[in-house]
């Protein structure tokens, strides 16, 4: 079960969409586990503040694949390429829109487990 949420950047709100199908359309575009990713995102966000953020290059476009792969499944329309999304934006805070995608993301992984958990197979099966 997917789960949306929409989140306003630089004042425009953008829909982005958690489902099991992210790690597999993540790891397709950018050769890269999303689950190592988003660990290694949200340890370098709770080191740092958004004043005196020392996250490297690396980090930041990890973060801006994530927000497009996310967006770009809310939305198909949106065009295929990252800087060209990127480009609709001022600069915004990674501070203030990779916790709610993090958010997002815990939701998402909440549900699958809930469902699982629920499920009971037939008896003398």
């Amino acid at each position: 079960m997917a789960i949306q949420k929409k989140i306003t950047i630089d004042g425009q709100e953008v829909a982005f969409k958690a489902s099991a199908a992210i790690p597999r359309i993540y790891r397709l575009k950018y050769g890269r586990d999303i689950f190592k990713d988003l660990s290694k995102l949200e340890m370098g966000v709770k080191e740092n503040n958004e004043g005196q953020s020392t996250l490297d290059i690396e980090s930041l476009e990890l973060f801006e694949n994530i927000a497009f792969v996310m967006a770009k499944h809310a939305d198909p329309s949106i065009c295929e390429d990252t800087s060209e999304w990127l480009e609709q934006f001022n600069t915004f805070s990674i501070y203030q829109v990779l916790p709610q995608l993090i958010e997002l993301w815990g939701l998402n992984v909440k549900s699958e487990s809930e469902q699982r958990k629920k499920y009971k197979p037939p008896k003398g099966k």
